[in-house]
């Protein structure tokens, strides 16, 4: 390893100030829209969707492509080509855009355990950010981002998409002003999905194409072995955070969007793994309640390994008033009185609202290019990490309450869980020596 790439390694993440050498690139000058030059770092799944969405938008343009699997860089950079006749830099090692002068924002689809070390080592090289859900592994680690976008001055988006909804900007807008159900005062939030078992992992041999030492990089070290990558290490708490925060960030936002609220002052879960009996560490079923300060509630119901829909849906989310009710989900939304009779509806435009990994769709188009106009002529980011933060803590609390006691009492100011040490336990992580985020 070179020496500038340790000082990549130790000094970015440690806090040590480093300070990279970068022109004065990115500034929110109304008018000033130009080309912004994207790397994309992750691109097996979700991110090669993401690398092709920036490739087609206006005043975008993907000039490198980061990943430890050498199969899915050759993946991505076929991809934009065929977009943009341009073929776009590769590295195993995403660091070496962190040097680019030329790379002006990154886009992080990495798994969990990546997103904040990365954001926050993208941000201290001068780099704005759009970093996919959840933005952080831990609670600790969302308060570190926070923190550091706000003392570089950079922009970081969280890529929760539904707040780039046209249709849900308007029903949000219409439930905040107590103009359509009345007083809003509860909301649910569900997920049902059919994925199958993972088994048991094996140790074996390490494929060539994969950089494991740097897949793994803040996480404490372990043995490559069988059923992680790519995939199942969302279930694996040393990289994932659960399908509460695979998925459930989306849906909760929506309700906490909905309500008004930030931290709630108490969380109950309940739940397990209950389908299968394998190597998945955290919950396929799992109800959440998270109440707050303001009389007001939303509730969490995620089953992983059992689709049965609910209102006829596999994700959504509803919020209850004094007057109606309103579903929403990434199609548009519906609104009903008190007995439950329809009274209007709006879907969503555009042929595809797909948020998977090989959907892309309207809202990753909206939520990019409002990320894009936002560094080039100032417009208002629809999803800023201080605001996006919260959902994904209040998430990660739900799994600690189940890791732990079953209910924690929080601070509403910042969520931290009160007189439970065992809990705070959990607030942070350990990381392999070199690589401990700090601001």
């Amino acid at each position: 390893m070179s020496t500038r790439r340790k000082f990549i390694k130790t000094a970015a993440l440690t806090g040590a100030g480093l300070t990279v050498g970068m022109p004065a690139i990115g500034k929110n000058i109304p008018g000033a829209n130009r080309r912004l030059n994207v790397a994309v770092f992750g691109t097996n799944g979700r991110g090669n969707e993401l690398a092709r969405t920036f490739a087609k938008a206006k005043d975008s343009f993907v000039l490198g492509i980061g990943d430890v699997d050498t199969r899915a860089v050759a993946k991505t950079q076929k991809a934009i080509y065929e977009i943009t006749r341009e073929r776009p830099r590769g590295n195993q090692d995403f660091r070496r855009f962190l040097d680019d002068r030329d790379v002006d924002a990154v886009v992080i689809a990495t798994p969990d355990h990546w997103h904040a070390p990365m954001a926050i080592m993208a941000l201290e090289a001068g780099k704005h950010v759009y970093v996919e859900k959840p933005c952080s592994h831990n609670p600790q680690e969302g308060e570190w981002l926070v923190a550091k976008q706000k003392q570089t001055g950079k922009l970081v988006q969280m890529g929760n998409q539904t707040r780039s909804s046209v249709t849900l900007n308007k029903i949000v807008k219409e439930i905040q002003e107590e103009s359509v159900i009345g007083r809003a005062y509860a909301g649910n939030a569900w997920y049902a999905n059919t994925r199958a078992g993972i088994g048991r992992r094996e140790p074996t041999y390490r494929p060539e194409w994969l950089d494991w030492e740097l897949w793994q990089g803040p996480a404490p070290r372990r043995k490559y072995a069988t059923n992680i990558v790519h995939y199942n290490w969302h279930w694996d708490w040393d990289y994932g955070t659960g399908e509460l925060l695979n998925n459930g960030t989306h849906e909760i936002d929506m309700c906490r969007w909905a309500l008004g609220v930030r931290y709630p002052n108490k969380i109950t879960s309940t739940g397990g793994r209950f389908h299968f009996d394998d190597d998945w560490e955290a919950y396929d079923t799992q109800d959440v309640g998270f109440e707050f300060p303001e009389n007001k509630m939303i509730s969490w119901h995620g089953r992983s390994c059992n689709g049965m829909p609910k209102y006829d849906r596999g994700r959504g989310s509803i919020i209850y008033g004094t007057e109606g009710t309103v579903i929403m989900d990434r199609a548009g939304y519906w609104v009903y009185d008190l007995k439950g009779k329809e009274i209007r509806s709006e879907k969503e435009a555009g042929n595809n609202v797909s948020m998977g990994t090989s959907g892309g769709g309207s809202l990753t188009d909206g939520h990019a290019a409002n990320f894009i106009s936002a560094i080039n002529s100032g417009e208002q980011l629809n999803s800023p990490i201080d605001d996006a933060n919260p959902s994904v803590t209040m998430c990660h609390l739900g799994n600690i309450a189940q890791r732990t006691t079953g209910t924690l009492h929080l601070d509403p100011k910042d969520g931290r869980p009160i007189n439970n040490p065992e809990a705070m336990k959990l607030w942070g992580r350990e990381y392999e020596k070199g690589w401990k985020p700090k601001v």
